[in-house]
């Protein structure tokens, strides 16, 4: 494990999400998010009577189709549990997503058009994650790259800081120190 030994405890929640990039037969690309939220004990809801230790409370699915330029071209959501009937109301709101593109910025136009009450706060959650997925199904080798454009994903973080020794090292054309 590592993370330090944690200290006596109780286990009462699990969130799993787990993501999924695709390449299409059409040259588009599928990101899939799927989130499921458990208890490890059963409690009652107004809605659905019990919810059994185990079973989902909420159990939704993400899947944005992107083309090269990370342009959403389809938006599509599915909730197949949650603690209230109407929460998948919100799934047709999703599509509203189309048009836009990944990068950066986008999360704060994404939550103009479908957050707050014309959303879902969890589908909305996922748009990070599917956001990293997307870039990660889209990295192409550094043989397959434009060698004069500088890769969306330099400065995104410590290692792939401009000024630094990866980037002095696998990008020598962009790096920006001493």
């Amino acid at each position: 494990m590592p993370l330090s030994p944690p200290q006596p405890r109780e286990h009462f929640h699990t969130r799993d999400i787990e993501l999924r990039g695709y390449r299409r037969e059409d040259g588009l690309w599928d990101i899939e998010a799927h989130m499921r939220d458990t208890k490890t004990y059963s409690f009652p809801n107004r809605e659905r009577g019990t919810i059994e230790a185990g079973d989902p409370i909420h159990d939704m699915w993400l899947r944005l189709t992107i083309d090269d330029s990370m342009t959403i071209r389809a938006a599509e959501a599915a909730t197949d549990a949650s603690p209230f009937g109407i929460c998948g109301d919100v799934v047709p709101s999703l599509a509203r997503l189309e048009g836009l593109t990944i990068g950066p910025g986008w999360q704060r136009t994404a939550k103009q058009r479908i957050g707050g009450v014309h959303g879902c706060t969890h589908l909305f959650e996922l748009l990070g994650p599917i956001a990293t997925v997307a870039y990660q199904t889209k990295v192409r080798s550094t043989n397959e790259r434009d060698p004069k454009t500088k890769p969306v994903y330099l400065d995104s973080c410590h290692a792939l800081s401009t000024d630094g020794p990866i980037v002095k090292d696998h990008f020598p054309e962009f790096y920006t120190g001493k």
